[in-house]
């Protein structure tokens, strides 16, 4: 391992989270993602090269409008951070093969769903058909083992997703079902499914969370995207060790 690609691929990434962050914002509110330009939500300034460098301004500018001095959001900085992380690590994990590809696509279309899930909780047809087009080609040519796998695991994603928005009356969102369809093409139906249990853990541990800050019951809406995308990421990387963890304690 190079650590001078490490941090290539650190930077890459937070490079790509400033840019994940304008689609998921804009594109759920059919908005361009290249006009109007960068700007201050509340004095309008547009946003220049300065105030526009991944994590760095934000330190710079202490999280503030260099403008009007309104506080920015650290879910800005916190994305950008993420996605370098998760690209540096990818690259470490997979190392220069087609695999890491599919990586890089797959931790993006996390990234901005997590994004829109949290600003909007929507996850955008927008986003998640380019990415399922580009995911299934991919895995067409870089198979799983076995190559059907990828195929069952993405009617398995849909299908258990679907039938519990009908169990629930709606309980379940559409673009979530929609996302395990594309998960399930990636990881194969064992790594789907593990993705739906620690996506149900995650979720009840943050909703747990949100109630007891909120105080507001059970009328609190919890965005589920973060705990899927958090959940498919474990799996994608750590699945065949939780799976072979679980075949020695159990089996």
């Amino acid at each position: 391992m190079n650590i001078v690609w490490v941090i290539l691929f650190f930077v890459y990434g937070i490079i790509f989270g400033s840019f994940f962050n304008v689609i998921g914002l804009r594109v759920p509110k059919k908005e361009s993602i290249v006009s109007p330009p960068s700007h201050c939500k509340t004095c309008n300034r547009r946003l220049h090269l300065l105030d526009l460098i991944p994590i760095f301004s934000y330190v710079a500018l202490k999280g503030k409008c260099r403008g009007c001095g309104q506080k920015i959001s650290s879910v800005y900085p916190f994305i950008e951070f993420v996605t370098g992380a998760l690209f540096a690590f990818s690259y470490i994990r997979l190392g220069f093969s087609l695999e890491l590809i599919i990586a890089l696509l797959f931790v993006s279309l996390l990234v901005i769903i997590t994004v829109s899930d949290l600003a909007y909780m929507i996850i955008p047809d927008k986003v998640l058909l380019p990415f399922a087009i580009a995911l299934l080609i991919l895995r067409w040519i870089i198979p799983t083992s076995p190559w059907w796998d990828s195929l069952l695991g993405a009617a398995v994603g849909f299908c258990v997703l679907y039938v519990i928005a009908v169990v629930s009356k709606g309980g379940m969102g559409g673009g979530d079902i929609k996302l395990f369809f594309v998960i399930g093409l990636v990881l194969g139906t064992v790594n789907t499914l593990l993705t739906l249990f620690l996506a149900s853990l995650i979720g009840s541990v943050v909703g747990i969370y949100v109630l007891k800050k909120t105080g507001k019951g059970k009328k609190t809406p919890v965005a589920f995207g973060p705990s899927i995308a958090a959940a498919a990421i474990i799996s994608y990387f750590f699945g065949a060790d939780f799976v072979e963890w679980y075949q020695q304690l159990f089996i």
